[in-house]
């Protein structure tokens, strides 16, 4: 390999490194995943070195490098085009909405993005209940059950068609403590469709599903700068997942 290319080799892998790094910045305010922020954090700065001493490494570490990087490559691109292929037919029951994080009484930008897609279906749907899940979290005065309920309130949606889950902390507890709503509230069984963001629907429908729900998926948008973060923390989820269930 010529010069000119190593440069250009070597200047992409530390930009790239050096997003990483930025991208902590962006979304360490909203995150509670602090080891995960600690992990990407640690990846920067490999990422980064690596990039400046290019041309001083063995080309078995090359080799190496390349195999896990397609690794992580792969799957991003996996959970990414899961989350977005949609199989609603507006004639669901309910919308199951899950929680992404309250600061104070205010939702969260993903989370924000959920109930907009959440809404945007109800438009289509507006016999469709809503329900919308989440306990008080750390940062939170209200839990984001009621963070949400209110962001869809403010947008139109009639309060009396909303349902809230205020007890959960995970995705499990999430898609468990509805389940036992919707349950009482239809007795003769429901078809929902559930709404997360991307990166986040394969391993929640998934979970839906080994509840027993009917579920279909729409999935919300994931804000660029904080992909790394969300997709490296749901990697590791889905790996769980498979691993223990």
């Amino acid at each position: 390999m010529n010069s000119k290319p190593m440069i250009v080799l070597r200047v992409i892998i530390v930009v790239i490194g050096m997003l990483a790094f930025l991208s902590v910045f962006a979304v360490f305010r909203i995150s509670s995943h602090s080891l995960i922020l600690l992990g990407q954090t640690f990846l920067a700065v490999i990422i980064v070195t690596y990039g400046i001493f290019l041309k001083k490494i063995p080309n078995k570490i090359h080799a190496v490098a390349g195999i896990l990087c397609t690794m992580p490559v792969v799957f991003v691109l996996f959970l990414g085009t899961y989350g977005r292929t949609s199989n609603v037919n507006y004639n669901e029951d309910v919308i199951i909405v899950l929680g992404a994080g309250v600061v104070g009484e205010s939702v969260t930008r993903p989370l924000a993005h959920r109930l907009n897609v959440a809404f945007y279906y109800w438009r289509e749907n507006p016999d469709a209940y809503i329900i919308v899940t989440g306990g008080l979290g750390d940062r939170a005065t209200i839990t984001e059950a009621e963070a949400m309920a209110r962001f869809l309130t403010r947008r139109g949606v009639p309060r009396a068609r909303i349902l809230l889950e205020e007890r959960s902390t995970s995705t499990y507890e999430n898609l468990t403590f509805a389940q036992e709503i919707l349950d009482k509230h239809f007795p003769n069984g429901f078809c929902a469709v559930l709404i997360t963001n991307d990166f986040h629907l394969y391993r929640s429908v998934r979970t839906a599903r080994r509840l027993g729900m009917d579920v279909n998926r729409l999935g919300a948008n994931t804000d660029l700068y904080s992909w790394p973060v969300n997709y490296m923390r749901e990697m590791l989820a889905v790996v769980n997942a498979w691993m223990f269930g």
